[in-house]
């Protein structure tokens, strides 16, 4: 009886040892994967950072181009008025021709802030967009945990 006992004992012993056994593997290997997905999401993330900052780079490169190409076209327009102001006949013709470049500096002003503002626009969309992509991806990963 006492071999029977010790028997039951020792298959109760593998019993648990076998199942704490697999219990500790299956958690390992669900922790592994985890550690996956979770490396593989921060891949991503990193990924959308990157191309956020590339595209807000291109971005402000045409921002800067712009605005020197205005402040080029407003020295040359400047200087083109400077000299048909010199050549004016009279202060009838000085006065008008202040006016038309006064006018014409307005429009082109207002022009260049109408462009600038839309190229803001779309460096803030386009550059947020990837970062707002990885947001979404982040809810639902949780939401997917539940």
């Amino acid at each position: 009886m006492a071999a029977a006992k010790k028997d039951a004992a020792q298959e109760t012993f593998e019993t648990v040892t076998a199942a704490s056994n697999e219990a500790m593997k299956e958690g390992f290997e669900k922790s592994l994967s985890a550690m996956n997905e979770f490396s593989a999401f921060q891949k991503d993330t990193v990924d959308a950072v990157i191309a956020s900052a590339t595209t807000a780079s291109k971005s402000f490169e045409e921002l800067n181009t712009s605005a020197v190409a205005f402040a080029k076209k407003s020295m040359e327009d400047s200087v083109a008025a400077a000299k048909t102001m010199a050549g004016a006949k009279s202060v009838q013709d000085l006065i008008e021709i202040q006016a038309d470049y006064t006018k014409s500096s307005l429009d082109a002003y207002l022009s260049e802030v109408n462009k600038s503002s839309d190229l803001i626009a779309s460096l803030m969309k386009e550059s947020f967009k990837p970062i707002n992509d990885r947001m979404v991806a982040a809810v639902e990963a949780m939401q997917s945990q539940r």
